[in-house]
């Protein structure tokens, strides 16, 4: 491996190398260069090594695997940020060009904050030419691809899915063993996909490189997209709440910054329109929980009793490297907090403890970590977590319940709520129209879409 010299930030080019996928393994390559740097190689492996069998599959999961390669760039892009952008293969035409940069661009928005550095200003390059043949006509088998993050919402979203009739089949990105068992708990069985970041990037960042935060959803809604073209999947279906829309923050210049952007609607709405003009329109993208906000989806995983012993929506367990929580829960994050919060809505304190090990809601040291979640003098965490004003309704609604209202957290917040509006709990729990579920599901579960 050749070692990385210099100050990553000096660099004045960044280009997408070669972009290879191997049927006798399975393996994808994608690479990446910082100026005459050494090469930056990705590597997935898609198991069971599946090539289509035809000509239209084939064609159109190398254009599947060009749109990864583009959206995967993001991890090394951060890196330098520079200016210049080239292409040793494949050159986006001027609609994918403009997909790419809204999702570079807007995926990195709270990394251009944090780190205090305008990525729109240098995230330009020359668009190529329109491609001269059409999306690939694709007849696949009406399955779901279903993607698993070990949390409630995909376990929801995979019950719903399963109500509806649909064939399924979970998948996930990584080596995280807790989404293991929240599938088996399920009953199902699991398409893991391995992907291994180039192993560089750890001597960048050491050297000096610019790091934060990337659109992680927008990778994984790629690598599945490929994964549904090489196993036959119509459907490819992401577990995205309508909550995922609420910006994070405004900064003093006007400028919205959204934690949750690859999993808003804006971003579904944009790689739909890509995945139908681009690989093909027989392909399906969507979130089969967009219509529900965070308290909703809680209500409805609060029903679904073998799964709580066994999920968790700490994001400490989940990285590259495996867990870095001992347990399922670190419960002392926002996730764990809103987990905490949005459970007790519907669940007794002995069920949440139960579930989290532990009572958030009566810790003197959590109550500012819960104030930021309901914006009371705080910005809301950078964390995929329900809206400011969820956080509110739930906590009122504690306030009002007998089993909580004397709960630390619950009485210290109480007087400032009282300064603020509080969403009505039941527009809360009413679905919204606007999704992009297709009509095979909504119109088998008319009680759930209205």
């Amino acid at each position: 491996m050749q070692a990385w010299t210099g100050d990553p930030r000096n660099a004045q080019e960044f280009r997408f190398g070669r972009c290879h996928y191997d049927p006798g393994s399975g393996e994808a390559t994608l690479s990446y260069f910082l100026d005459d740097g050494p090469e930056l190689i990705e590597r997935l492996v898609f198991p069971h090594a599946p090539w289509p069998p035809d000509a239209s599959r084939q064609a159109a999961f190398l254009r599947a695997l060009d749109l990864l390669h583009w959206l995967a760039g993001v991890s090394y892009y951060k890196a330098a940020l520079p200016a210049q952008i080239q292409f040793s293969g494949t050159v986006p035409g001027p609609a994918l060009s403009g997909f790419l940069r809204q999702v570079y661009v807007q995926g990195l928005a709270e990394f251009s904050y944090v780190n205090q550095v305008d990525v729109a200003s240098r995230f330009h390059f020359a668009a190529g030419p329109e491609p001269q043949t059409p999306a690939c006509e694709l007849l696949l088998p009406e399955r779901a691809l279903v993607a698993m993050g070990g949390g409630k919402d995909s376990l929801v979203g995979l019950d719903l899915l399963r109500r509806a009739g649909m064939e399924v089949l979970p998948l996930c990105v990584g080596v995280s063993s807790l989404i293991g068992n929240t599938v088996r708990a399920a009953g199902l069985p699991l398409l893991r996909i391995s992907r291994q970041l180039a192993p560089e990037l750890p001597a960048l960042n050491t050297a000096g490189a610019w790091n934060g935060h990337i659109p992680v959803t927008a990778i994984n809604s790629a690598i599945a997209l490929c994964a549904a073209v090489l196993y036959g999947f119509r459907y490819v279906v992401f577990a995205n709440e309508r909550s995922a829309d609420e910006v994070t923050l405004v900064t003093v210049d006007g400028i919205e910054v959204n934690h949750q952007y690859s999993k808003s609607s804006a971003f579904e709405q944009a790689l739909r329109a890509v995945v139908h003009d681009y690989v093909s329109p027989g392909i399906d993208y969507f979130s089969i929980l967009r219509p529900f906000s965070e308290l909703d989806i809680v209500r409805r995983f609060a029903t679904l009793t073998p799964f709580h012993l066994v999920y968790s929506s700490c994001n400490r367990n989940f990285h590259q490297q495996g867990s870095a929580v001992d347990g399922r829960w670190c419960r002392d994050c926002p996730k764990c907090r809103f987990a905490a919060l949005s459970l007790a809505v519907f669940l007794d304190p002995a069920e949440v403890r139960a579930i989290q090990g532990g009572d958030l809601l009566d810790d003197s040291s959590q109550v500012d970590g819960f104030r930021a979640l309901c914006g009371l003098g705080r910005d809301k965490p950078f964390e995929c977590v329900g809206e400011a004003g969820e956080s509110r309704a739930a906590m009122a609604a504690l306030a009002a319940q007998p089993q909580w209202q004397n709960h630390l957290v619950v009485r210290e917040l109480q007087k400032e709520l009282q300064a603020v509006h509080i969403p009505n709990m039941a527009t809360l729990l009413q679905p919204s129209a606007r999704h992009n579920v297709p009509s095979c599901i909504t119109v088998a579960l008319p009680e759930v879409f209205t």
